[in-house]
């Protein structure tokens, strides 16, 4: 009987074992600290506003919130088609990081609920409101509407209606400023619904990667398009969604606008001095559905009273000022005038002629670089 091959030792049959030098625990990488923003930005929470300070953000917040009211009645008339998402409950976030912007340097981009940003930057309510009624005077000459307004004069690169799509544009225009040597950053804002687009993660790749001056902004108003952040995202605190990419995140109350403002002085000055993007998420909360078409039945009356109630941006800064000795009737008057502001913006819109035929063949091309 012929005798059986031997099988091999153990030690024949395991291949060398291979040396491996062990990763950086994150807590012993220099370069891959990421809460430190978060920890800077806890040691002081609310920023130190001067009165005047705190009068403009109050009375820039108003703006946005009256101008909304206003474009929701002109909505409901048939004076504005097509979509048209209000900012309304959200206005601490644009106030508190345009406040902190350089306007002779940065750039900002977003989606299409954009009239809040364009408001935040100063520019003519007048003009806004032409745009939103498909008038010659709208800042896009009444051919983008609610979701494509554009202002190069100010930096603003959209008002885009593709979701998560401005995030990636505004990598480049991170690039355009590190190119060009002049200093500025690109604010880029996208909502919940945007945070799990994936050109969004490749921008984040492509930002860390070449220490891009971006700061990524999430406007977490807990609905997206209609459905809950925890039925949609695995997770749900989106400052954390840098870690793999090592931006450091920040989570912001986006309903405190002198909180919005400290957290942003911090990022901005991370990203100034050339260490790389940052990923901010402010949490807010839209008191409208998520267009004008939107009945939001996926939350109740309830929930969106008690928003109103106890977290309101504008009420909440109103307290800050009445206790620091301004009177009711002193605050009173700002919300007359800015309604006087929005009212004739609203008439100059509705006064205003629509464009010419021959507009629909201008800024089909581009014409010169």
């Amino acid at each position: 009987m012929a005798k059986q091959p031997s099988k091999p030792s153990s030690a024949a049959k395991k291949p060398a074992a291979r040396t491996r030098k062990p990763a950086a625990a994150p807590a012993d990488d220099s370069d891959f600290i990421l809460h430190s923003l978060q920890d800077a930005f806890e040691a002081k929470k609310r920023y130190a506003a001067s009165e005047a300070e705190m009068l403009e953000f109050y009375r820039q917040m108003l703006l946005i919130r009256r101008f909304e009211e206003k474009a929701g009645q002109l909505y409901g008339l048939g004076l504005i088609g097509g979509f048209c998402h209000l900012y309304i409950g959200q206005e601490a976030v644009a106030i508190g990081l345009q406040s902190a912007l350089d306007n002779d340097r940065d750039s900002v981009i977003t989606g299409y609920r954009d009239h809040g940003h364009m408001l935040a930057y100063g520019i003519d309510p007048k003009v806004i409101m032409a745009e939103l009624t498909g008038r010659e005077a709208g800042i896009s000459k009444g051919k983008g509407g609610s979701m494509h307004m554009f202002s190069t004069e100010h930096k603003f690169y959209g008002g885009h209606g593709i979701v998560g799509a401005q995030v990636a544009l505004g990598g480049g225009l991170a690039l355009a400023h590190q190119y060009n040597g002049d200093g500025g950053l690109c604010l880029a804002y996208f909502g919940d619904g945007a945070a799990n687009q994936g050109q969004v993660y490749e921008t984040f790749n492509m930002a860390a990667l070449w220490n891009l001056p971006i700061v990524f902004v999430v406007e977490d108003n807990q609905y997206a398009m209609g459905t809950a952040t925890k039925r949609s995202s695995a997770e749900t605190r989106f400052y954390r969604r840098g870690t793999a990419f090592r931006i450091p995140g920040m989570e912001v109350n986006g309903m405190d606008v002198l909180e919005v403002r400290a957290a942003a002085e911090v990022a901005f000055a991370h990203v100034r001095a050339g260490k790389g993007p940052v990923l901010m998420e402010c949490n807010t909360y839209r008191y409208r559905g998520h267009s004008m078409s939107d009945p939001a039945k996926y939350r109740t009356r309830e929930e969106v009273q008690e928003q109103r109630d106890h977290h309101d941006p504008i009420e909440g800064l109103k307290k800050t000022l009445i206790e620091a000795g301004k009177t009711e009737d002193e605050l009173k008057a700002i919300d007359k005038a800015i309604r006087a502001e929005v009212a004739a913006a609203a008439d100059f819109a509705e006064t205003s002629p629509e464009p010419a035929a021959g507009e629909l063949y201008t800024d089909v091309l581009v014409e010169e670089y």
